[in-house]
């Protein structure tokens, strides 16, 4: 058979999703994650699908691939034994940070606990201005010195963070040459490579947790390579990253750090498509997994994008909180709220749900694999909306009697409540913990939530979109096909592309067009470069874009930049660009005054197709349900018989009113009274709210 089948894997904290699509055909399957070799979980779930098509290892023309290892590591404090080498003077700058407090009035206050020791940072003599100038030569024996330090303390991976380093990496480079020589096997990451803008805290905490991953990454990678080609594939292996965007296996393995975020951006793309296909211009993301929730706003069908996040927050909410990553990356609010997420009560007799998850080992109590705690799983199957019979299509069979006795020990004896009441409350503390999150991070982008339509997806989404829905007033529902693996197909929608942004002071009334296309010209070789090794002969596309803001404000605005040589005619065409984005985002601008372009950024990659508008079918009843189940209410304190509804029996505009459960293979929608719902044109679920 030639080959024709494209490959899709998400490796979450609890389920691996693997989805295979060979032209319009989709199978897909959910496996438990194997952590301690998670290319094992890959391997026997992609095993599965291709029995179940017909198809072997070679049939495959691609392999793309998302995994959370790399957030794992750095919450988990997993990631290889790391050193820092910074300039002389300048060893405290990860603790220093921006000598801000993100809880001003808390005198207990927990600071990010930073992935390098202070007695592992090293520093050498050399000076580099902001210009990148030269202005003390780098001290090599020095150097030399730190290197024999390093072996000592027997390092397996070093960050080189030098001053001014973006501006001239020359000095970073030589110290990789002479550490290499000195320490061979060592991983040496530059950071003037890995992030090359100014702002030291934040290239220096990027270039840290890049080598803190990096042998972990490389070293799962490059198993898992060989393990397809011991399988017979000679597909390519595409990563996604943490901007939405594919990126080669060689590429991923030099700059692991760009994968933070990448299973929760094949979710964002998803949700993109999905509002494409059906003209929502204004999308409100979920993605509800086994350990973690992401919710994202997507507007006018893009994902908002940003240039920094933050990893493992002390402080849910509070920003500043966590480890700051300088990369391109989809804005979105991630908290430990998934199916596995733990719940407990604290010394305040409070209901509580997470951050920690009981994963895939044990996981939830009610997987009988020796898990005691409860988690939101054991709570949803309590409750009666989750069929044990037909979980994960069947493949994990679940224990009610074991969720009801670790809810009863955990929640019910301590509150003295009933068994449904204890999972009732640990139900009503997760969903409003989402609709908290989803406030908070439409607040912080000017939006109102209720006017944007839910797009839920992920194993325990579609269970709990509806109650999500009423908290935040919303009245539209998305439940795409095959929800359950929905960050896995997402994969399959992204760009293969590859973004650069890099840091360069320019005022725009002393515009220099020569500097600037000399820059912008150098990085798109280099992203065309990076993104030709991945696209395979596909044709590629360039947007470009420089980061702007007034003199003496602390936050640029992207604005486009035409895709060709600048000229100095182009002065008063940026003014004018930059003054209306600024006008859309603040509702005026400030006349003649000065403008500053600190950074500048290229994206190279091939676009997607425009999706094809999908029929809107006419309204009819919907199938008949194949059985019953007995869901407790907690408003009302009663159980009540809800028809159980096989999604693979919908037809376009077969309509159904809540309440009512609707199963399929990778998860199951509740459809609550408030809402009923349609199966559209484009085969996905759609709940509106009912009068």
């Amino acid at each position: 058979m030639s080959l024709s089948a494209r490959l899709s894997v998400d490796i979450g904290g609890t389920f691996t999703d693997v989805v295979i699509e060979i032209g319009e055909r989709r199978l897909s399957t959910k496996v438990l994650t194997t952590p301690r070799a998670p290319e094992e979980a890959v391997v026997s779930g992609t095993r599965l699908v291709l029995e179940r098509a017909c198809l072997g290892f070679p049939d495959l023309a691609v392999f793309l691939h998302g995994t959370t290892l790399a957030t794992n590591a750095v919450i988990e404090r997993k990631g290889a034994r790391t050193a820092l080498v910074a300039t002389e003077g300048f060893r405290d700058v990860i603790e220093i940070a921006d000598e801000g407090r993100y809880d001003q009035y808390d005198i207990f206050i927990d600071k990010p606990k930073p992935l390098v020791p202070r007695r592992l940072r090293f520093t050498v003599p050399e000076r580099v201005d902001v210009h990148g100038a030269v202005r003390l030569a780098l001290d090599e024996a020095a150097v030399r010195a730190v290197a024999a330090r390093l072996r000592e303390e027997r390092i397996e991976s070093v960050a080189v963070a030098f001053i001014h380093a973006y501006a001239n990496g020359a000095h970073e480079a030589r110290v990789r040459e002479i550490l290499t020589e000195e320490c061979p096997g060592l991983w040496v990451t530059l950071s003037s490579e890995v992030a090359p803008e100014m702002r030291e805290y934040e290239r220096t905490s990027t270039a840290i947790a890049s080598a803190y991953v990096q042998p972990l990454m490389a070293g799962y990678l490059r198993r898992l390579e060989a393990a397809f080609a011991a399988e017979g594939s000679r597909a390519p292996i595409q990563l996604m990253t943490s901007g939405g965007s594919l990126a080669s296996l060689d590429t991923a393995a030099r700059f692991p750090i760009r994968l933070v975020e990448s299973g929760p951006a094949g979710g964002a793309i998803l949700a993109a498509h999905v509002a494409a296909e059906r003209g929502e211009r204004k999308v409100l993301s979920f993605d509800m997994g086994g350990t973690t929730a992401k919710i994202c706003l997507i507007e006018n069908m893009q994902p908002l994008k940003g240039r920094s996040f933050e990893v493992d927050r002390a402080a849910r909410f509070l920003k500043g909180s966590g480890l700051p990553i300088r990369i391109p990356v989809i804005e979105m609010v991630e908290i430990g709220a998934g199916g596995g997420s733990i719940a407990r009560v604290d010394e305040l007799k409070r209901i509580t749900v997470g951050p920690d998850s009981a994963g895939s080992e044990p996981g939830p109590a009610c997987y009988g694999r020796g898990g005691m705690h409860p988690a939101v799983t054991d709570a949803d199957v309590w409750l009666g909306k989750i069929d044990p019979e037909r979980f994960a299509g069947g493949s994990i069979p679940l224990e009610p009697g074991q969720a009801e006795a670790a809810l009863e020990r955990a929640i019910g004896a301590p509150l003295a409540l009933t068994t449904e009441m204890a999972a009732y409350g640990v139900g009503e503390i997760v969903d409003e913990n989402m609709a908290n999150a989803a406030r908070v991070h439409a607040v912080e982008r000017g939006v109102v939530a209720k006017e944007h339509t839910l797009v839920a997806f992920g194993g325990a989404a579609p269970l709990h979109a509806a109650r999500l829905a009423e908290k935040l007033g919303i009245s539209r529902i998305v439940i795409p096909p095959d929800a359950g693996v929905g960050s896995a197909i997402g994969f399959l929608r992204a760009p293969i592309a590859y973004e650069l942004v890099r840091s360069r002071y320019m005022r725009l009334d002393r515009f220099d067009p020569d500097a600037a296309n000399a820059l912008v010209e150098g990085m798109t070789r280099e992203a065309r470069g990076l993104a030709e090794s991945a696209a395979g002969g596909e044709a590629l596309e360039e947007r470009r874009a420089a980061f702007m803001r007034y003199r003496g404000q602390g936050h640029e605005i992207a604005v486009d930049l035409p895709v060709r040589p600048l000229q100095g005619g182009d002065q008063a065409g940026l003014r004018e660009t930059f003054e209306a984005e600024y006008r859309r985002l603040f509702e005026r601008h400030i006349p003649d005054a000065v403008i500053e372009v600190m950074g500048w950024t290229v994206w190279v990659g091939t676009c997607p197709a425009e999706p094809p508008a999908l029929p809107t079918p006419e309204r009819r009843p919907g199938p008949r349900p194949i059985g019953t189940r007995a869901v407790f209410d907690g408003r009302s304190g009663r159980r009540t018989e809800v028809p159980l509804y096989a999604r693979a029996d919908f037809t376009p505009g077969a309509t159904v009113a809540g309440p009512a459960i609707i199963v399929e293979e990778g998860t199951s929608t509740f459809v609550s009274q408030a809402f009923e719902a349609m199966l559209d044109g484009g085969g996905a679920l759609v709940l509106e709210r009912r009068g």
